[in-house]
């Protein structure tokens, strides 16, 4: 799961690009819009990456030529392992269906260890709870990192720097809820432009030191670390931060496919990234002074202020990125039974990929200016960055080990030594973000451990109340037969009842026959499937079974990241022959009450009680005419 996924950002600008799919040139406007959501996070990091290296190694004296060359040959040679060889040439490869992402992933490897899905399950929740850890800090420091620009601009300015970033960040989530449609389209030639900047930014200064270029060897960075055995950590830790939003890479892979996403890292981004870290090492050779800032300090004074107001919106993109990924991951975790129902409200007609989530953009608004207001600088938030991303990373490659193993059905060697190598390095890096603890590194890990708290308590809980429920139901089968032996009164007109277990009769229609003492002409056994798969093909959508000449089971599927539309699929329903116009949807609301004695300890419940109350209204979930709804009541003690 997670990472920086930005799923519903790129079903945006995607959109506008599956139109033309299959006519020439969609494969570079594919490539372009690639570019605003998927290097948003990656791209922006050479503000602030650079400069913490080199503020680490500067604690055992001024950075000399050996200390520049190594922190360069550490970065570049981290983009070019983990982001081109894992990502780019390997990881793209293991899709599902032509999905990926971390719980694309997780379906995947529990296709291949079914006898350990709980197992799997954990680890998709741990991924998923990582990259909420991480998405909260990454619109803090990349907005804060790129108005702090403005204390080169105008000095006296300084003291507007948190404001500004503060109001920044508030009109990005509060204008959420209008969908990001219209101006998603110009993400892609934005981050163009801003890459082109960063790489003539950088060639500027190679062109004055072009043996900076020799940072490529990787024997420097070898010799850094060896050299400063006692910062060597601080400094990977720093390092790590030129790689982050690396996941966003195989988050995506549904919306813009391998192809374009490959070619506009090889192509542009990464070219332009090397540039432009290689540039500000050439310039601090040439002016170590300009250690303070040397991202901004590149350009000369008539564009420094252009360079901040193209920051910003770099910034805003990538942090618009990772805020509605946050939307799509969220989705996909509720329909795989990791959260509660949220309410989900489509901000376009035309394209499911739309999406706003009301409580989730509240509550990651809240964590971002929680994050602001108490680290209050990029410097000091880039010491709380990078735990989360490193487990994240570390989650995807045990994943991977397993899809390739189980899944693929290859030798246990043989996936070892596709993963292990990347699984190495991945913990080295985490070893080296775990100094950051004290530093504010442990504020994401309390933000995950707690959300791994939740999620488990939510799967432990609903597995209970299902099996429970079971156990209180009849077999559908015996209720036709007892229906068939001694009938009740007929009503007219259609009743369709909602069940998550099509082989038990639902709660509201044993309560309609309970208390109502009648049964409508026609009754629908409606249950709502999600599957192990992205999305199912409209042609698998709808399953019909004729039970009884007034009872008729209709099963709907869904991909984990689908959002349920129950009328519409009513409607392409072959042989129901009902009129949705006169049906009625009859649903059983349960009222959980505590006992210690039985179901979950006693203070889950007081964990789990809370969240089942909070969770969305199934009317609206389901996307049900609210005018046509009854629900029927009972109560479930847990």
């Amino acid at each position: 799961m997670l990472i920086k996924g930005n799923q519903s950002a790129a079903a945006q600008f995607h959109a506008s690009a599956h139109t033309q799919s299959e006519h020439e040139g969609s494969f570079w406007l594919l490539t372009l819009g690639s570019l605003g959501v998927v290097y948003g996070d990656i791209g922006t990091s050479p503000i602030y990456a650079f400069r913490e290296a080199v503020l680490r190694a500067a604690d055992a004296g001024t950075p000399g030529a050996p200390e520049i060359f190594g922190i360069l040959s550490l970065i570049l040679w981290s983009l070019i392992v983990i982001v081109t060889l894992k990502y780019i040439l390997f990881l793209l490869y293991v899709d599902n269906r032509g999905e990926g992402g971390m719980l694309s992933l997780t379906a995947l490897a529990q296709k291949g260890l079914k006898s350990n899905a709980a197992l799997i399950s954990f680890l998709g929740i741990a991924g998923a709870a990582l990259f909420y850890g991480d998405a909260s800090i990454t619109p803090a420091i990349s907005v804060l990192s790129a108005v702090e620009g403005l204390e080169l601009v105008a000095p006296h300015m300084a003291h507007f720097v948190l404001p500004l970033a503060i109001v920044i960040l508030v009109a990005l989530f509060i204008l959420q809820k209008r969908g990001t449609g219209k101006v998603s389209v110009l993400f892609g030639p934005i981050m163009t432009l801003w890459l082109v900047v960063l790489g003539l930014a950088g060639l500027a200064h190679i062109i004055d030191n072009p043996h900076i270029l020799l940072a490529f060897s990787p024997h420097y960075g070898v010799r850094l670390l060896i050299a400063h055995k006692s910062l060597a950590l601080l400094i990977l830790g720093a390092v790590f931060l030129s790689i982050t939003g690396a996941e966003a890479l195989y988050e995506d892979l549904g919306h813009f496919g391998r192809k374009p996403i490959q070619t506009a890292w090889i192509f542009l981004v990464f070219p332009c990234l090397a540039l432009n870290y290689l540039g500000q090492g050439a310039m601090l050779l040439t002016d170590p002074n300009n250690i303070s800032n040397p991202f901004f300090l590149m350009v000369p004074g008539w564009g420094l202020l252009p360079l901040v107001i193209l920051a910003t919106l770099a910034t805003i993109i990538a942090s618009q990125a990772v805020i509605t990924g946050t939307y799509s991951l969220t989705r996909s975790a509720i329909q795989l039974g990791l959260l509660p129902r949220m309410e989900i409200r489509h901000t376009s007609e035309e394209h499911a990929g739309q999406i706003f989530m009301p409580k989730v953009n509240r509550l990651l608004m809240f964590a971002v200016l929680f994050l602001i207001l108490v680290f209050r600088s990029s410097s000091s938030l880039a010491s709380a960055y990078g735990i989360a991303v490193t487990g994240t990373l570390l989650v995807t490659s045990v994943l991977v080990f397993i899809v390739v193993w189980r899944t693929w059905d290859r030798p246990p060697l043989f996936a070892a030594c596709l993963v292990v190598p990347f699984a190495l390095i991945e913990l080295v890096f985490l070893a080296a973000n775990m100094l950051k603890l004290l530093d504010g590194g442990i504020v994401p890990l309390i933000f995950a451990s707690f959300l791994i708290m939740l999620m488990s308590i939510w799967v432990r809980g609903s597995r209970y109340l299902a099996v429970h429920a079971r156990r209180q139901t009849i077999p559908l089968t015996e209720l036709i037969d007892t229906l068939d032996a001694e009938p009740p009164q007929r009503i007219p007109g259609t009743a369709i009842f909602l069940t998550g277990d099509s082989q038990s009769t639902p709660v509201a229609l044993i309560q309609n026959l309970k208390h109502n003492k009648v049964l409508h002409q026609q009754n629908i056994i409606l249950t709502v499937v999600t599957t192990r798969i992205p999305k199912v093909p409209e042609s698998q959508r709808i399953v019909v079974e004729r039970l009884a000449s007034y009872m008729t089971s209709v099963i709907l599927n869904y991909g984990y990241m689908e959002s349920p539309d129950v009328p519409r699929a009513l409607a392409l329903a072959p042989n129901l022959n009902i009129d949705l116009r006169e049906v009625s949807y009859f649903l059983g609301r349960r009222t959980l009450v505590s006992d210690a004695r039985r179901g979950l300890p006693e203070w889950q419940d007081h964990l789990f009680i809370p969240m089942a109350r909070s969770a969305a209204n199934a009317t609206d979930f389901f996307r049900l005419p609210p005018g046509k709804v009854v629900e029927l009541g009972v109560q479930v003690v847990i």
